[in-house]
């Protein structure tokens, strides 16, 4: 696999401007998720999908495995595929599998996380008649990136899978689908993965597990701002809280303070308070209906080819195609 680079300087110095303009907002502190996908936060985040109450990436991994085959077959030849947050890769195994049945395939997953990229290497290395190209750049650097490596006539597939669409804000979803499309041709492809609406109890229990897998992965951002930007986050006053934003059909993911405390930050010069009880927002995982999946599509410039459902965890894969 051969990796695109970020210069580390331009890494850290992204880090540290989106991390302090988070933190310095007025109301309602935030953290942008992607930053939660460290080496450590990505082995943590593989570890989740494995927890009882976690459903999500096994209802995804069972559709992708079980239709697979006729996915593909709403796929033009000669066609490339493009996967933006490939994670470990394991459950795309199971497209970029059926694709080689019919023709050589170059892959390119795109990950701002090297530790995924490689572990996406390791995982798919095995399929035959598959080039693997990591690109680590944010989601549409790297789709930019790849459509203009695009051989005139290809099809060009897109995998977002496991629900990330869900992470946007509210509204910040289609837009994000409009983004991606302004890089596709008519015809091509998306194949979106959206985590369906399910009773309350079994959401919290998914993103709050008993074993507190969820709680390090939230946390393991302080520690990654520590580490890296020279933060005094003492973890000790900081806990990991989920709940239901019933407004917007989200489970959020907190970090709240559990006292007034000060933290410092000294290689970027400056600081932060909190109040006792206030909270830095992490991630949104936003969850859908049939109905809603269909209007995000229209509203992006897709419409609707295929949905495949998962019935022992509500989730949904749905291919849309570019007009």
């Amino acid at each position: 696999m051969t990796t695109s680079e970020h210069p580390t300087t331009l890494c850290t110095a992204l880090f540290a401007s989106e991390i302090r303009a988070g933190l310095s907002r007025p109301g309602q502190k935030t953290l942008p998720s992607k930053y939660l996908y460290d080496a450590l936060g990505s082995t943590l985040f593989e570890a989740i999908s494995l927890l009882p109450e976690y459903g999500l990436t096994r209802a995804d991994e069972r559709i992708l495995s079980r239709y697979s085959r006729e996915i593909v077959r709403h796929v033009p030849t000669p066609a490339l595929v493009s996967e933006l947050g490939s994670g470990s890769g394991r459950k795309t195994r199971w497209i970029l599998s059926a694709l080689c049945e019919r023709e050589p395939l170059s892959y390119y997953p795109i990950e701002i996380s090297r530790t995924a990229l490689e572990s996406c290497e390791s995982e798919l290395r095995d399929i035959e008649h598959v080039s693997i190209v990591g690109v680590e750049r944010e989601y549409l650097d790297g789709l930019r990136e790849v459509a203009a490596l695009r051989p005139a006539g290809a099809h060009l597939l897109v995998l977002f899978l496991g629900s990330a669409i869900g992470n946007f804000d509210s509204g910040a979803d289609a837009r994000f689908l409009r983004q991606v499309r302004s890089f596709l041709l008519p015809g091509d492809s998306l194949l979106l993965g959206t985590d369906l609406m399910k009773p309350l109890d079994q959401l919290l229990q998914a993103y709050d597990d008993p074993l507190g897998v969820t709680s390090a992965f939230n946390l393991n951002l302080l520690v990654r701002i520590n580490r890296e930007l020279g933060g005094d986050f003492d973890l000790r006053q900081f806990e990991h809280v989920a709940v239901l934003n019933e407004a917007t059909g989200s489970i959020e993911m907190h970090i709240r303070s559990k006292r007034r405390q000060v933290v410092m930050f000294r290689h970027q010069e400056f600081s932060v308070t909190f109040a006792e009880g206030e909270t830095i927002w992490t991630e949104s995982c936003h969850k859908y209906t049939h109905e809603a999946i269909g209007e995000l599509a229209v509203s992006s410039g897709f419409r609707v080819e295929a949905q495949w459902t998962d019935e022992e965890w509500p989730f949904a894969e749905t291919l849309l195609l570019a007009h």
